[in-house]
């Protein structure tokens, strides 16, 4: 079964994970698309993306909901008609979603030397030279940046900076935890962030602190 991993957040709030190994052909079986999603499917040219979205399809389906529960604002952020949150994430051969009663956002990335190169676009990477080699940077780059990301899906305002706007709580690479903060015009929302590593990828998902934001 191609279904990597689920975690259990909270009574509310389940993480699933997906390992794409099958064909386009074996993922479309059983998965009704609406016309809109075949045309976008249909339009993709790499095959990768194509079964990544059929993954998506099916991680849906192990929660009880069809493509045609799934919709996107404005904004590009997906919802679920039966108001449950939603985030979705896709990186090579993994994808994943969360699903919860509050605020949440989801992201993958593969663990990368290049993140080292593009650091300063999204965070102090003075903040990091303390830690003992390259890849212990590498990691905790790679979690930063999907905790950030993460935050973006959530809060899903145009404009938003990763620099600028989103802040990440210093941590210890082994506590695979921290918390992150939105502030953006007149909003401030804070989030709880958590990590799971796994195959070189690193999982990153955020949910809003309500006592906080209450």
């Amino acid at each position: 079964m191609p279904l990597y991993k689920t975690i259990t957040v909270n009574p509310s709030t389940k993480v699933l994970i997906w390992k794409i190994e099958e064909s386009f052909d074996w993922l479309s079986e059983g998965i009704e698309l609406t016309s809109n999603c075949r045309q976008r499917v249909d339009g993709m040219k790499s095959d990768l993306h194509r079964r990544g979205f059929m993954s998506i399809r099916h991680l849906l389906a192990a929660e009880g909901y069809s493509d045609r529960d799934l919709f996107y604002d404005g904004n590009g952020k997906p919802h679920l008609k039966d108001d449950k949150k939603i985030s979705i994430t896709h990186s090579f051969i993994f994808s994943a979603i969360i699903i919860s009663d509050i605020e949440v956002g989801i992201d993958i990335e593969k663990q990368r030397s290049k993140i080292l190169k593009i650091a300063h676009k999204f965070t102090p990477i003075e903040e990091y030279r303390t830690l003992a080699n390259e890849d212990a940077i590498m990691r905790k780059l790679t979690m930063v940046w999907g905790a950030k990301e993460s935050l973006f899906k959530s809060f899903a305002k145009p404009g938003l900076s990763f620099l600028q706007h989103i802040y990440v709580e210093d941590f210890r690479l082994e506590d695979l935890a921290t918390t992150a903060t939105v502030s953006f015009g007149d909003e401030e929302e804070r989030y709880n962030v958590n990590f799971v590593e796994f195959e070189e990828f690193t999982c990153a998902y955020a949910l809003l602190d309500n006592s906080v934001n209450e």
